[in-house]
């Protein structure tokens, strides 16, 4: 059985410095959080037709996937019955506040696909990250409720989770808001000894 691993670096690496960027915020005295959540499935190619792309994977709980294969699905040619699909599907959201020195609420996006070389067993990374940011515009400890400016200038009140956080920060504070989704699709194929 040959593995084909493109992608796995791309996410080890990105997520490795998601933590590190985590990590260094957890020192200061203002609040942060950090949260993920991860997903496999595997699945075997039950029918594939090269022609129509028409492919039907059965997941290791039974389920059948059916789905048509966009033209983006390089090597298709390279997979036959029997190769193994793998799919991992990792989702985390970060919120650090930090002090502010003069910026205004702003949002931004980055996103990264890299794909196998032609000849190869099918696979694919991508990572979509979404970073937002917000002022405090007001905190009040005794409603234990905050209030924050987004990017459209819109002031909107929370409440806060945890009401120790609201004495962590302050009046001006900027609130950054990153959320990360990552996929990796790999194909296996399977060969008789």
């Amino acid at each position: 059985m040959k593995t084909n691993r493109l992608g796995y670096a791309l996410l080890l690496v990105a997520f490795a410095a998601g933590n590190a960027f985590a990590d260094a915020h957890e020192e200061l005295d203002r609040p942060s959080m950090h949260a993920s959540q991860s997903m496999k499935v595997n699945a075997v190619v039950e029918a594939i037709n090269h022609e129509t792309r028409e492919v039907r994977l059965r997941r290791s709980d039974g389920e059948i996937i059916e789905f048509v294969a966009s033209e983006e699905a390089r090597n298709l040619g390279q997979v036959d019955v029997g190769d193994i699909v793998n799919a991992e599907y990792i989702h985390s959201v970060s919120i650090e506040v930090i002090a502010n020195e003069g910026y205004e609420p702003e949002a931004g996006q980055m996103q990264a696909t890299a794909r196998t070389e032609e000849g190869e067993m099918p696979g694919v990374a991508a990572i979509n990250t979404q970073v937002a940011t917000a002022t405090v515009e007001e905190i009040n400890i005794e409603a234990n409720t905050f209030k924050l400016k987004g990017v459209d200038g819109t002031v909107n009140e929370y409440t806060a989770r945890n009401p120790e956080n609201l004495k962590r920060a302050k009046v001006g504070d900027l609130v950054i808001m990153t959320v990360t989704d990552a996929v990796a699709i790999t194909v296996e194929e399977v060969t008789s000894e």
